[in-house]
């Protein structure tokens, strides 16, 4: 790992940081790795084994998750496709739920860490910079209001052609970033030496071009 350059995109849920870190991969060739995807997947696993999230046995599922990402970065849970399921906002909130606990994140983290391959990766996530790669040479922080992410992802339900109700977005959202950066292991935070982009008045091109600005600053692209 030693060799592979690394970008860390950490933030909390609707920032755009998925996206974004998707762009950055495609722009340096790198890998992705979408950590928040194994907690989702995890959350899955539970339900689809009728385990209870505040039991034990659901660390041993993340450890011996059966799951894997095509090149599309289509989700694969016991080879069945889960996109569906995985992205919508009853699977994220369960998947905020079981982050919070440290046998789930000791679990996941050497699984995590296996995605640092030559050329490089951008790993999007909430603790990226943080804990799991706290060495690497580029960290970014994408925020922004509660009360912006949710507009976006009440515009992408619609978009699909599924209900929302905007304010239950908002509250769910803020429920989700309390869990997450009031929890004790890997709260949601910023690393000390990580770019903070507010992105709640700024378009996604804008935030890249700002990204891509501060990795060639680094000699990275």
């Amino acid at each position: 790992m030693s060799n592979v350059t690394i970008v860390t995109i950490d933030g909390p849920s609707g920032s755009g940081k998925g996206t974004l870190a998707r762009r950055i991969a495609d722009r340096l060739g790198f890998h992705l790795l979408d950590s928040g995807a194994l907690y989702r997947l995890t959350a899955l696993a539970a339900q689809k084994k009728g385990v209870a999230l505040d039991d034990p046995a659901v660390a041993d599922l993340a450890g011996s998750l059966n799951a894997h990402f095509a090149a599309d970065g289509a989700a694969f849970l016991d080879d069945v496709c889960v996109d569906d399921v995985l992205r919508t906002e009853q699977t994220g909130a369960l998947a905020s739920q079981i982050a919070a606990r440290p046998d789930v994140r000791a679990a996941l983290l050497a699984r995590q860490k296996a995605f640092a391959q030559a050329p490089g990766l951008v790993a999007d996530g909430r603790d990226m910079g943080t804990v799991v790669f706290p060495d690497a040479p580029a960290k970014l922080f994408l925020d922004a209001s509660a009360e912006v992410r949710a507009n976006r992802r009440y515009k992408q339900l619609i978009e699909h052609g599924l209900s929302a109700n905007l304010t239950a977005l908002i509250d769910e959202i803020r429920v989700r970033d309390d869990r997450d950066r009031d929890r004790a292991v890997a709260p949601l935070r910023p690393a000390a030496d990580a770019l903070v982009i507010d992105s709640s008045d700024i378009a996604i091109e804008a935030v890249e071009a700002q990204m891509l600005e501060y990795l060639r600053a680094r000699g990275i692209c």
